[in-house]
């Protein structure tokens, strides 16, 4: 199936790229969520005429994305979360996605829980870590997240 993007994604191509990708993946992901249009004619007449626009949009996003990315570096302190813990620092439960972002949001930076990308899973133990946004397909940010042990 032959689609034409109408943002950037991730490991297949940029705005106004001319791709082919399985059917499955261009009818269930790419159209519904708006990032592609099926490549005929027509819509390829329509993508020119609406080019300009459509950059403009993805300028807009980038430089967002790049404040939102100056904001949360501009935590040196990173973040603070306190949960209950043993006496080797073993959390009772978790620290996951939803923790951190409800504490960046606290800090008075919005982070989406979804932006949040922990590649080992959740933490549970007491200690200071590194964690990484993902705020836009190219602009990425890093966070220090302390989790604190309390008794």
């Amino acid at each position: 199936m032959e689609v034409i993007l109408l943002e950037k994604v991730a490991n297949l191509g940029g705005l106004g790229d001319k791709v082919s990708v399985k059917s499955g993946f261009g009818r269930n992901f790419l159209i519904p969520q708006g990032k592609a249009v099926f490549a005929s004619a027509e819509n390829v007449r329509r993508f020119e005429e609406r080019r300009a626009e459509l950059e403009q949009q993805a300028a807009d996003r980038l430089a967002a994305a790049e404040a939102r990315k100056a904001q949360i570096e501009g935590l040196a302190d990173g973040v603070s979360i306190a949960r209950k813990a043993g006496d080797e620092g073993r959390l009772f439960g978790s620290v996951g996605t939803g923790d951190i972002a409800h504490a960046c949001s606290e800090a008075g930076v919005e982070v989406n829980k979804a932006e949040i990308r922990l590649p080992d899973g959740p933490f549970r133990v007491a200690g200071e870590y590194a964690v990484t946004l993902h705020l836009h397909t190219d602009v990425d940010a890093a966070l220090k997240v302390i989790v604190v042990g309390e008794e």
